[in-house]
C-alpha cells in the first residue's frame, strides 16, 4: 500500500494520479491518494476517472474539512482491456438504443402528423360538403318561393280586376248606393250573385261594421231578383 499527497496540485491532479498508478503501483497493490475537495466536483470526477482507467475504486472518503481521499487498487492490463471493451460496448449499445428511440419517436411523430392532417382534411371536406348542401338547399328553396310567388301573384291581382270588369251595378239593389257599393267591393263582393251568396256572418258584418241602414236581408232578396232577371 502506498500513500500519495496530491493536495499541492489543487484541481489539476488527475494526470499525476494516473501516472502514479501506472508507474508507482504493482498489479493488485493499493494506493491512497489525497487531494483538495475544492468545489466538491472532484469527488465524483475522481471516481469516474479511476473507473475510466479500469482500476478498482476501493473507497472514497472525507479526510478532513478541506481534503478528500480515494483508495485505488491497480488492475492488470488484460482485465482493464476487458473492462474498457465492456464500457465501449455499453456506450455503443446506449447510442444505438438512443438512435433507435429517436428514429421511432420521429416515425411516431410523422405518423401522428399524417393522421392529424388526414383528420383536418376530412373535417374540411365534410364542412365544404355541408356548406355546399346548405347552399344548394337554400337556392332550391328560394327558387320554389319565387315560382310560388310568381304563380300566386297574378291570381291575386287578376281576380279583383276581373270582378271589376264583370261586376254588376250594385247600386240597382235596394238600399245600396255608391258608398255601400264601394264597401261591398272592398270585401270582394262585385256581382248580384256575390250578394245573394253572402252568409249570415257577412250580412251581420255589413250591418255592424258599415252601419248599413235598414235590413240588409232585404237587399239580398232584391239582388236575387236582379240576378234572376239578368239570367233571362
Amino acid at each position: 500500500m502506498k500513500r500519495y499527497d496530491l493536495r499541492h496540485l489543487h484541481d489539476d491532479f488527475y494526470d499525476r494520479m494516473g501516472e502514479l498508478i501506472d508507474q508507482g503501483l504493482k498489479v493488485g497493490e493499493v494506493g491512497i491518494f489525497l487531494f483538495e475537495v475544492g468545489d466538491f466536483s472532484h469527488i465524483q470526477k475522481s471516481a469516474d476517472y479511476i473507473k475510466a482507467l479500469g482500476h478498482d475504486l476501493m473507497n472514497s472518503l472525507k479526510f478532513n474539512e478541506v481534503d478528500w481521499t480515494i483508495v485505488v487498487k491497480k488492475v492488470d492490463e488484460e482485465t482493464r482491456k476487458e473492462r474498457a471493451q465492456k464500457v465501449e460496448a455499453a456506450r455503443r449499445e446506449a447510442e444505438e438504443k438512443a438512435a433507435q428511440e429517436a428514429a421511432e419517436a420521429a416515425e411516431k411523430e410523422k405518423a401522428e402528423a399524417a393522421a392529424k392532417a388526414e383528420a383536418e382534411k376530412k373535417v374540411q371536406e365534410e364542412a365544404a360538403a355541408k356548406a355546399e348542401a346548405e347552399a344548394k338547399a337554400k337556392a332550391e328553396a328560394e327558387k320554389k318561393a319565387k315560382e310560388s310567388a310568381a304563380s300566386e301573384k297574378p291570381k291575386a291581382e287578376k281576380q279583383p280586376a276581373n270582378k271589376t270588369q264583370k261586376g254588376d251595378d250594385l247600386t240597382l239593389i235596394k238600399g245600396i248606393g255608391k258608398v255601400y257599393m264601394q264597401k261591398l267591393n272592398s270585401e270582394g263582393i262585385y256581382t248580384y250573385e256575390d250578394v245573394v251568396n253572402m252568409n249570415e256572418e257577412q250580412i251581420q258584418m255589413m250591418e255592424e261594421k258599415y252601419s248599413f241602414k235598414g235590413d240588409f236581408k232585404e237587399s239580398v232578396a232584391d239582388a236575387k231578383k236582379l240576378l234572376e232577371a239578368k239570367a233571362k
